[in-house]
């Protein structure tokens, strides 16, 4: 079995593979550009995070009804169990829908019908994040929030996800402080093709606790000291990083040197379906790549459950089994 850890970076819709996305196409009558399920993994080679993302959207459109969405949360699930998460904090992206007229409620329910009782089927507890697309306007990340209230129950947390050069973290200052009079958490993306200027202002400006990627820290020492000392998560996704050219390759990777910082950094899937492995896969790839010791391996499950959203009893729950797993 696999060593017990928390994914705490997932986007659902990038668990969509090709499989299920040509099997939902025929399901509900939908037009793929593809000739075939070969045909579609080789379109997952990418120049850029805007090259990845124009293909990730466009494959949205299979999703259309609760089932599918069910279908997509309960394919993720089986996999994630196999691969040792014990707990997933899942992003979705609402607007992705809406926006093709999915009602907000398609989507939830239809994930919620998978996520509801994912403990007792696969293991897994597991928590929603609802994502803004930040290349999209401050006015519809409001109207989103706000069809989001009547499922606040569902929803620990808001965050930012999509192209972020150009869109920077202060863009959503008046949707995080709506969040968080709502009583949701908050965490962002920032720092993988932004600058390390993007995560300081996520912190200040929309005041979240924990940032998603975040390697581009490096280029900033006196913001690594001030994570360090506030113990603020970093959700890496190193296949992520490789595939979307923001680094060379794995052996590049600065992982290690973040770890070895002492900065609380995790490791996560991203978009799984696209980047070629789940977290497991990133597990293994970094620790070869990178010459993981015991330690550090430890250090990175354990780190994923201090940096979750669950409650203390559960963490302590789940350390007990990282503490006790023979690597």
């Amino acid at each position: 079995m696999p060593v017990p850890k928390a994914e705490l970076h997932l986007h659902i819709e990038g668990t969509l593979e090709p499989e299920l996305a040509f099997a939902l196409a025929e399901r509900n009558g939908a037009q793929l550009p593809f000739a075939s399920v070969d045909e579609l993994h080789h379109a997952y080679r990418f120049e850029d995070l805007q090259s990845f993302l124009d293909l990730y959207y466009r494959l949205t459109d299979v999703l259309r009804v609760e089932q599918d969405f069910t279908d997509l949360a309960e394919a993720y699930l089986a996999r994630a169990g196999a691969a040792g998460v014990r707990h997933a904090e899942i992003f979705f992206d609402p607007q992705a829908h809406t926006a093709r007229g999915v009602p907000f409620a398609t989507v939830i329910d239809g994930l919620w019908k998978a996520l509801h009782d994912s403990e007792r089927r696969y293991g897994i507890t597991t928590k929603l994040i609802l994502c803004f697309l930040r290349d999209l306007s401050v006015e519809s990340a409001l109207e989103t929030l706000t069809a989001a209230e009547p499922y606040l129950d569902r929803i620990v947390a808001v965050g930012l996800d999509s192209a972020e050069v150009g869109h920077p973290p202060a863009k959503f200052a008046a949707v995080y402080q709506r969040a968080r009079e709502l009583g949701l958490r908050a965490v962002a993306h920032a720092g993988e093709e932004g600058p390390a200027a993007y995560v300081a202002e996520a912190l200040d400006v929309l005041h979240v606790e924990r940032i998603d990627h975040g390697i581009r820290v490096l280029d900033d020492p006196a913001l690594v000291q001030r994570l360090v000392r506030e113990r603020i998560p970093l959700t890496v996704c190193p296949f992520s990083n490789v595939r979307l050219r923001v680094i060379d390759k794995l052996t590049d990777h600065p992982l290690r040197q973040m770890l070895e910082l002492g900065l609380v950094a995790t490791v996560n899937s991203d978009d799984p379906a696209y980047f070629g492995g789940y977290v497991q896969e990133n597990f293994d790839g970094i620790r070869e790549a990178l010459n993981l010791t015991t330690d550090h391996l430890r250090t990175l499950a354990r780190n994923s459950f201090e940096a979750s959203f669950i409650d203390e009893h559960t963490r302590a729950r789940y350390l007990g089994e990282v503490d006790a797993y023979t690597f």
